[in-house]
């Protein structure tokens, strides 16, 4: 199955519409508005691809589209529609704050104990998560756009007071969650004696280097690093500042699961606070907002100050849209919100380089081809890890526009955690493959033992994730050999991913059912899947964005482009001399409009050979069989006469 971006998202559209609207409101069922992870995913279904996507714009409704409106229809007409999603989005602002107005971010029944026979505590299901900071830096922005273009149209006096409400409630929203990222990001430093720090010499090392080895590369490496986050990251962590200043020490860096225990809290605007630069004045990626005002009730942390890949991921996701044109174009943050995006966008540049560096350590084998990655701070290991280090290494490849030996290195990886994962080969009986769909891969989030049982968090989005950074990698290429070979497997990972549809009950054609795949995986129970949904939501985005760029210039057709224009121009410049000798009348006439036509299809090809060689190419033979056509026929005629 190819993946056709337009179609398939208006599939899920409607189903999604099909779902969740009743009457023309927005309807939340039995197990909406407790997670506010879910919540926003489920949103995010609609809002990302609204704002996102021109062809799918909600905002303006004098220019919805005639098939976008007919796949929405149980959401209403065309002024209907952005109403209901103004009216959804505010009873989830409303839904997911406290009494006093202050957002909150529960994972709610995205925890579960690790002892199933144990309950989560009712405190442990209101705690913060990085799923939802990240979640809703997406989905606020995503509403801040829409509403910046819905408000211009003409509204209701009592819709237009609600849009000014849900504005505010957003506003506040994305702060809170650019904050609570803030507070969740932290620098774990540890001893090369200890349990950790062996593991990661193990990981960087592998069979070829020494620990010795490894420590003195780690030591140079990361040196400059090591200043950057000792000098510059002050904001809502910690201070580590002096441990790191030890060359002797290891270090990892990227975001806990939640608001880090020891993290302190966030000052808004009005102080005198900087994070400082190397030169000790206020860093332009990360000024740091002074003392005078607090976002709403900073709760104390609970979890422990580790990394996780799959957390950190996330958070690298959502502050990315922070950056984006759309959000810088539209102007989307106020001044607060600038200051601690820049703050973030300091740790997202951080966090990539580190990671990358982590996963390309080795020249002779990278520590990333060595599947399945090893977690040093817990006993795990699986290609679920080793697909978030890759899809790390995708954001910076992306960054620095990396060259094509590390680019194919990458799609090795990638094709390997696809037969590995059973998405290209076939299930083996028992095989543990089928764990990284069915249950899914469970993280114990360390720290959580504070507020009752410990928790686990369980992520089931392998397939999605691969083919998210499957498509990206498509975009970076500039070869057409590994472009097709990261087409082929984006085809295959989507066919994967589709037949995982629902087929009956609640949810019909929205996710995940892997029995329907893998027919000894246990039945669907529970909930629908909105995180797979939604994920799968964001793979149509960027498989959109892929096909909207040009296509990769191929030299050969290039050359083969201007050798068959420079015969078609010189065939053309014979015939013009020529034609003018035929038959008088309106045969001369006829002759010199197919000779026009001719010539403005020699000038489009002219201009597309640069950047469009075969369309060049195949504009060039049309001619070429013309202008043989038309000498043809002069040829005829002169003999005639």
């Amino acid at each position: 199955m190819q993946i056709k971006p337009r179609v398939h998202l208006l599939q899920i559209w409607q189903a999604i519409a099909r779902h969740s609207f009743a009457d023309g409101r927005w309807d939340w069922g039995d197990w909406g508005r407790l997670s506010s992870v879910a919540d926003a995913e489920r949103l995010l279904c609609l809002m990302y691809p609204a704002t996102e996507i021109p062809e799918f714009r909600l905002d303006e409704p004098d220019t919805t589209q005639k098939d976008v409106l007919r796949d929405l229809r149980p959401a209403g007409g065309r002024m209907e529609i952005p109403a209901a999603l103004v009216r959804a989005l505010s009873e989830f602002m409303h839904r997911h704050s406290t009494a006093d107005g202050s957002p909150t971010f529960a994972g709610d029944y995205y925890f579960s104990a690790e002892d199933p026979l144990q309950e989560v505590t009712p405190e442990q299901r209101e705690l913060g998560v990085v799923d939802s900071f990240s979640m809703s830096v997406t989905l606020c922005l995503a509403t801040l756009g829409f509403l910046d273009k819905f408000a211009r149209t003409t509204l209701r006096s009592d819709l237009r007071a609600e849009v000014v409400a849900l504005r505010a409630a957003t506003s506040e929203r994305l702060t809170a969650a650019m904050v609570g990222l803030l507070r969740s990001f932290t620098v774990n430093v540890f001893d090369a004696d200890t349990t950790q720090g062996r593991r990661l010499c193990r990981n960087l090392g592998q069979p070829r280097l020494t620990e010795r080895a490894v420590l003195q590369q780690f030591r140079e490496r990361f040196k400059p690093l090591r200043a950057t986050i000792a000098n510059r990251i002050t904001l809502g962590i910690s201070d580590t500042e002096d441990a790191l200043k030890n060359e002797s020490m290891l270090f990892e860096c990227g975001w806990a699961w939640g608001v880090v225990k020891s993290a302190p809290e966030v000052p808004l605007s009005g102080g005198t606070g900087t994070e400082r630069t190397s030169t000790g004045t206020a860093a332009d990626a990360g000024a740091d907002p002074g003392p005078a005002k607090l976002v709403g009730a900073q709760a104390d942390g609970v979890a422990d100050p580790v990394p996780y890949l799959y957390f950190t991921v996330v958070a690298l996701d959502g502050i990315q849209d922070l950056s984006s044109d759309r959000t810088l174009t539209l102007g989307l943050l106020n001044e607060e919100q600038q200051t601690l995006a820049e703050a973030l966008r300091l740790r997202w540049t951080v966090t990539q380089q580190y990671w990358s560096e982590i996963a390309r350590f080795s020249d002779e084998r990278w520590p990333l081809e060595d599947i399945p990655w090893r977690v040093t701070g817990q006993r795990l290991e699986s290609e679920y890890f080793s697909l978030s280090v890759a899809a790390i290494v995708v954001h910076d490849l992306v960054r620095r526009r990396a060259g094509d030996e590390d680019l194919a290195r990458t799609v090795d990886v990638m094709e390997r955690l696809a037969e590995r994962g059973r998405i290209t080969s076939p299930l083996t009986r028992d095989d543990q493959a089928l764990r990284l769909h069915s249950p899914g891969v469970t993280l114990p989030l360390q720290g959580s033992e504070r507020l009752g049982p410990p928790l686990q968090w369980t992520v089931t989005d392998f397939s999605a994730q691969l083919l998210k950074r499957t498509v990206q990698l498509a975009g970076l290429s500039r070869s057409t050999a590994t472009q097709d070979r990261l087409l082929r497997l984006a085809d295959e990972t989507f066919d994967h991913l589709w037949q995982r549809r629902i087929e009956d009950g609640e949810g019909v054609d929205l996710w995940d059912d892997v029995n329907a795949v893998y027919s000894t995986a246990p039945k669907r129970e529970g909930p629908l899947s909105w995180s797979i949904t939604e994920r799968l939501t964001e793979c149509m985005v960027v498989a959109y964005n892929f096909y909207t760029r040009e296509p990769i210039r191929s030299p050969q057709l290039a050359l083969l482009a201007t050798d068959l224009l420079s015969e078609a121009n010189h065939r053309f410049g014979k015939e013009e001399m020529q034609s003018a000798v035929g038959s008088a009348g309106p045969t001369e006439s006829d002759w010199a409009k197919s000779l026009r036509t001719v010539e403005l299809r020699l000038r489009r090809a002219g201009e597309l050979v640069a950047t469009q060689p075969g369309t060049a190419s195949a504009i060039a033979l049309a001619v070429l069989g013309e202008l043989d056509t038309l000498a043809r026929a002069r040829g005829a005629a002169a003999g005639e006469g």
